[in-house]
């Protein structure tokens, strides 16, 4: 399958998704431990997580699908929202939360 059309799916077909290293029980980098630990700060209890250390082709394919450079990345609603230092100053402001709170309550 092609990995951007993967991609599309994955993050189209699910309401919260995080690319990230490792997973969320045993993240395999301080970045995605912290998105990790905002996210479920913010009430999420559950997404889809994509190990990118375990796909190669995917690990290239979510910088280009989303043209941005590094991991983790969060999708909300098919939405990128952002690495972890911008999800880091969304949830310092609120904003993170507001953006979650319509699926954590549909959940």
């Amino acid at each position: 399958m092609d990995v951007q059309k993967h991609i599309h799916e994955t993050v189209t077909g699910n309401p919260i998704v995080l690319y990230m290293k490792g997973t969320p029980q045993f993240p395999q980098c301080g970045f995605s431990a912290k998105v990790i630990q905002m996210l479920k700060a913010s009430g999420v209890t559950s997404l889809v997580t994509v190990n990118i250390l375990e796909e190669p082709e995917v690990r290239q394919g979510i910088k280009e699908y989303a043209n941005w450079p590094t991991i983790p990345q969060l999708y909300v609603n098919g939405e990128f929202v952002g690495g972890c230092d911008i999800l880091t100053e969304m949830y310092a402001s609120g904003e993170l939360e507001k953006v979650l709170e319509p699926v954590v309550k549909a959940a």
